[in-house]
């Protein structure tokens, strides 16, 4: 039986909605260096959707979106700070890359495809939420079928001469108590802390290697090929219903461990009590309502006819992508999707086209537009050392399972910085990536010798950072295939 389970998506949106934009802002400072604009931009985004939902159904329904174009080098945190956007207002967020829907044939992409993958993401997310409401019920059902298994309920034994015995009518013994009479009775207790003892066994983990007989589901799908000029979507087919045997209905028997049957029962049982349809629902609303979609390299498909070729135009691309972007309503295996809410971020560098090379109509649907700054050497000290997870954090935790202890001083810190700096300088500026392609260089020897080393203290210093990166620093050529 599915169990209805209380909205979760009210209860996120409560206290997001405690976030002003200066706090929204403060959120990405923690993960984002720099580009304060950008932060305030899509601060304001979030908080007017917020301010969106107080208003009458009416109100909200004419409010629009304020689609954001993002201005800017590669590696300045675009991406980044869309993406942390989405996890801190709990939205579904799908990067996608605008120049895929340029390709022709098997590589290239329907432009709204882009909504079809959004609604698979809420719908995993969703999903997960449940499976968290309900762990504990399924983790508490599987251990009852395991015992089940482990130790068969006895059997009722059956009425004598004819009667019959039911759960609203049990049968009264009217014959003297005998000693066959006690046994039964006494029985019951007994089979009961059999079944409790085994329970304290089965968490315990001593249980664990013991084998057990399941039936388990066939997942063997036939194999088969539509084709079709419409996606599957769109076609109004279900083939579970039609080929029931055929699509994983039918069981097997199967031996397994007690703990492998016992992650196999609570994943059954979880999926026994989410509700798919109140997940569907749930997904849809919320990505009506809070979606966002990052399109990335907009630049490539920037520009009006020109020339000819084997790729799909760009401004037909374009065209394409405006309908998503103004509002529409896509079919999707879940249901029809209205776009008319989605949040679109679109990000590109802009090096050879600019934002007023797109048609007219898709500028008019981005009315914010942001430039992100080239990173500068106190940039990048700061993301070497600010975030939660910043990149020297990482590789002191990584050597640490080697028993290593790595430690960075401020200065050497700084030389990277100034290294990074300097190469995106003469050579392509790729942004904070530069720091990857650097710190390995850096700690190139460091992490091959690890396992071996005997001296567990390492200290990077300035005078280190110099000796790893000087060589090929000084020789332009070089640098620009290894850095």
């Amino acid at each position: 039986m599915a169990i209805y389970l209380p909205q979760t998506v009210e209860e996120e949106l409560i206290a997001l909605d405690e976030l002003t934009p200066r706090e929204i802002v403060a959120e990405l400072d923690k993960y984002v260096v720099g580009q304060h604009d950008a932060k305030r931009a899509v601060a304001i985004a979030l908080r007017n959707r917020m301010r969106r939902q107080k208003l009458s159904p009416e109100m909200a329904e004419e409010v629009m979106p304020k689609n954001i174009i993002m201005i800017g080098p590669t590696g300045v945190g675009k991406t980044e700070i869309a993406r942390r956007l989405a996890k801190l207002a709990n939205s579904p967020f799908l990067k996608v890359e605008a120049s895929k829907f340029t390709e022709v044939g098997y590589v290239g992409r329907d432009v709204e495809s882009m909504i079809r993958d959004l609604i698979e993401i809420a719908i995993d997310m969703v999903r997960e939420e449940k499976l968290e409401d309900v762990a504990e019920k399924a983790e508490m059902n599987a251990e009852e079928r395991i015992l089940d298994l482990l130790l068969p309920p006895s059997p009722t034994p059956a009425p004598a001469d004819g009667a019959t015995a039911t759960a609203s009518e049990p049968a009264t013994i009217h014959a003297e108590p005998s000693l066959s009479t006690t046994l039964t009775i006494a029985a019951e207790p007994s089979s009961t802390r059999s079944r409790e003892k085994l329970r304290q066994q089965l968490r315990e983990g001593k249980l664990d290697e013991r084998t057990v007989e399941l039936d388990v589901r066939e997942k063997n799908m036939p194999a088969f090929e539509i084709i079709s000029n419409q996606g599957i979507e769109d076609m109004d087919i279900n083939f579970k219903d039609m080929l029931p045997n055929i699509f994983g209905q039918r069981t097997k028997k199967r031996k397994m461990k007690v703990s492998e049957a016992f992650d196999y029962l609570i994943a059954e049982e979880e999926q026994r009590l989410i509700d798919m349809d109140q997940v569907t629902k749930t997904a849809l609303d919320r990505v009506e309502q809070s979606g966002i979609i990052f399109l990335d390299e907009i630049d490539k498909i920037a520009g009006r006819e020109s020339g000819h070729g084997p790729d799909v135009s760009r401004e037909g691309v374009q065209r394409d992508i405006l309908p998503i972007v103004e509002g529409t309503t896509i079919n999707t295996r879940y249901g029809m999707l209205r776009t008319d809410h989605i949040l679109f971020i679109a990000a590109g560098a802009f090096h050879v086209s600019k934002p007023s090379d797109l048609i007219p109509e898709l500028q008019g649907r981005f009315p914010i537009r942001v430039e992100l700054k080239s990173l500068t050497v106190e940039d990048f000290v700061k993301i070497l050392t600010e975030p939660k997870s910043s990149l020297t954090k990482q590789y002191v935790a990584l050597l640490e399972t080697e028993g290593l202890k790595l430690e960075f001083t401020p200065d050497a810190l700084e030389e990277i910085a100034i290294f990074a700096a300097k190469v995106n300088e003469t050579t392509e500026n790729i942004g904070a990536r530069r720091l990857h392609t650097i710190m390995e260089r850096v700690l190139d020897k460091i992490s091959f010798d690890a396992p071996e080393l005997k001296e567990k203290d390492v200290k990077i210093d300035r005078a280190y950072v110099g000796s790893m990166l000087a060589d090929i620093v000084k020789d332009q050529d070089l640098s620009r295939y290894i850095l």
